[in-house]
């Protein structure tokens, strides 16, 4: 039996790589709001709307009618057809459900694809400021993360230098990710840019892995541009995605990961060694989702815009707001805060004065920056703003 250390922090014998993992993150913030009764909680990837009544039915019917058994490796068929039919109208090109694996959630997607690619002692260009899990996922791996630090600019957004990415990658360069919409910035890849990105790759025989969870989410159009656009079938892309945030299903954990078809059959045996497969009636809930959901999506798009605006109008002319950028997509609004250097004692002081909680800048690598998720009522948000507005005066 394995023995515990003296300090209780976990076995003396568990992996070096495990137990050199970040074990602060934004969760530690929330704890201490747990039970405060006027609580305004911004700091989660996640909205304040509970799944679709007509999705939750889906799933209820689906194990009705015993869908409860082991499944395909690769997801049911009535979902990889589903989403083929789904992308192949959002993108204007046709993508074959043989591109398409069925995941626990997006992290699972991200995980599977970095397991397909890369060995330990190989390293992986990431686009930051980024949705740091990216990050656990290399490291458990084995592998080195290089960061390109994206430059914010209040008038024209958040930058990215092409020539300074591809400078960093080397013949131990199995992939590069990014997010777009992105979190935590809402920053959106050009096309021209992710064509740029894939022709950079392709001469160098390197994976493009593109985080489009908050696809939808994008403020001035029906849906982001994607890799997807581009992308051959054999090409070495990867795209994940999720049912997480357009059809407000955090807790389901269902994703899927769309891939050149030659790789189903390893992402198959991935599936398999992971995590068996994901539960079936969820899929057939998700077929649902995407043939019926278009309404709810529209819906909570526009309520997105509008609480995006309630966040950037009330914080843009406060005296200690730095480099507030309005996002193009995604959930997020992602602020510096001029003479913070320590983001979790702030967030923690916030939380304790005002009773609202927004995520510290630490967990996406700088301490000066703050992050608002704006995915709910935009009333409340407008309430949330002037409780904090004193903090940054």
């Amino acid at each position: 039996m394995a023995r515990q250390d003296n300090g209780g922090n976990g076995f003396d014998n568990m992996r070096e790589r495990m137990r050199s993992l970040p074990l602060q993150n934004i969760a530690d913030i929330a704890k201490k709001g747990f039970g405060r009764k006027d609580l305004i909680v911004l700091w989660f990837g996640e909205g304040d709307l509970s799944t679709p009544q007509f999705i939750c039915d889906a799933a209820s019917q689906a194990m009705r009618d015993g869908h409860t058994f082991y499944t395909y490796q690769n997801g049911i068929p009535e979902l990889r057809g589903a989403l083929s039919t789904y992308m192949s109208g959002l993108y204007g090109k046709r993508i074959e459900s043989d591109r398409v694996t069925v995941t626990p959630g997006g992290m699972a997607a991200i995980l599977h694809g970095l397991q397909m690619v890369m060995d330990a002692g190989d390293n992986v260009v990431v686009i930051d400021p980024v949705w740091p899990n990216i990050r656990g996922g290399v490291h458990l791996l084995g592998g080195e993360l290089r960061s390109h630090r994206m430059d914010p600019d209040p008038e024209t957004g958040w930058n990215l230098d092409l020539d300074k990415l591809a400078d960093l990658m080397d013949d131990r360069t199995k992939a590069v990710f990014y997010a777009s919409p992105g979190n935590p910035t809402g920053w959106v890849m050009p096309r021209e840019q992710q064509k740029q990105l894939l022709e950079i790759c392709r001469a160098r025989g390197i994976w493009v892995i593109a985080d489009e969870v908050y696809t939808r989410f994008h403020y001035s159009q029906k849906v982001a541009p994607s890799m997807l656009e581009h992308a051959e079938p054999e090409d070495l892309v990867l795209v994940v995605n999720s049912f997480s945030k357009a059809w407000c299903m955090t807790g389901w954990r269902i994703g899927w990961l769309t891939h050149p078809p030659s790789c189903a059959d390893t992402l198959a045996m991935l599936v398999q060694y992971n995590t068996s497969g994901t539960a079936t009636f969820l899929q057939h809930a998700a077929v649902t989702a995407i043939e019926q959901g278009e309404p709810f999506v529209d819906m909570l798009v526009k309520r997105c815009h509008e609480a995006r605006d309630v966040v950037c109008d009330s914080l843009q002319n406060l005296p200690r707001i730095r480099n507030l950028t309005r996002p193009e997509g995604a959930m997020y609004v992602y602020f510096q805060v001029d003479g913070m250097t320590d983001s979790r004692q702030v967030c923690g002081d916030i939380l304790e004065r005002s009773g609202v909680g927004l995520a510290p800048g630490f967990a996406f690598g700088d301490e000066s920056y703050l992050r608002i998720c704006y995915c709910t009522d935009p009333k409340i948000l407008a309430e949330a703003m002037e409780r904090i507005r004193p903090e940054f005066m």
